[in-house]
């Protein structure tokens, strides 16, 4: 009889107490890590709920914490966003947060041009596992008989000028830029810049990681949306 109550008491001390439970589950944030993920993706509840096999109206309960999860609903969930379970039990990692001093940033050339027509800065380089790259660019006036050189990489890109004249080539389209000027593109087709003004022209570019298949598509046809500061005449 000894033995068995001694066995009872080991029972009682590691059976899970409610309230230990679900504060556990509150400190995990789990609702709040469902919720980043979606908007991460551009997804909308219903979209996400065809995907689980779950209701729009059970995922809103769930990101505002008002239900808790069972584990298959979370296994549905993390195979969506491919994750692993674990993610939602992990310790969240600390809130990205960098200053760049003007004085640290390097000063590079473009790369496989000689003369290089600009140069540029990361405004973002100390940032492990960045989601963007954002640099500072100077296009330097074109020289007689220079050809811009065309490039493409993974993704999108924005620019903004801050002052000068600037010519961008993206594909077979041509859209001339000034100062307060901006424009937004697939970056997977070839483009280039030239300034093209007597004064060098400056702008912020920052580029994105992900391809066109990982995020909602910009309409076919319109792969460049540009923004001006004045009507066009």
């Amino acid at each position: 009889m000894a033995k068995t109550s001694i066995k009872n008491d080991d029972t009682q001390k590691t059976q899970a107490d409610p309230d230990t439970a679900e504060r556990f589950i509150q400190e995990k944030r789990l609702g709040e890590r469902i919720r980043r993920l979606r908007l991460k993706k551009s997804m909308g509840l219903v979209e996400l709920g065809q995907h689980t096999g779950l209701s729009a109206s059970f995922l809103s309960q769930l990101e505002t914490g008002r239900v808790v999860p069972t584990l298959r609903n979370l296994s549905r969930i993390a195979m969506v966003f491919s994750k692993d379970l674990s993610y939602f039990f992990e310790s969240e990692p600390a809130t990205v947060f960098r200053v760049h001093k003007q004085a640290e940033r390097v000063r590079l050339p473009q790369t496989g041009v000689e003369p290089p027509t600009y140069f540029f800065e990361s405004l973002g380089y100390m940032v492990t596992d960045r989601e963007m790259d954002p640099y500072y660019a100077e296009f330097l006036p074109a020289q007689d008989n220079t050809q811009p050189k065309a490039h493409l990489h993974a993704g999108f890109e924005f620019l903004y000028v801050l002052r000068g004249d600037l010519s961008l080539r993206h594909g077979d389209q041509t859209a001339m830029l000034t100062a307060g000027d901006s424009v937004y593109f697939d970056a997977g087709t070839a483009h280039s810049y030239q300034c093209v003004g007597k004064r060098p022209a400056e702008a912020i570019i920052v580029t994105t990681h992900h391809g066109p298949g990982s995020q909602a598509q910009p309409v076919r046809g319109s792969s460049v949306a540009m923004h001006r500061t004045t009507p066009v005449a």
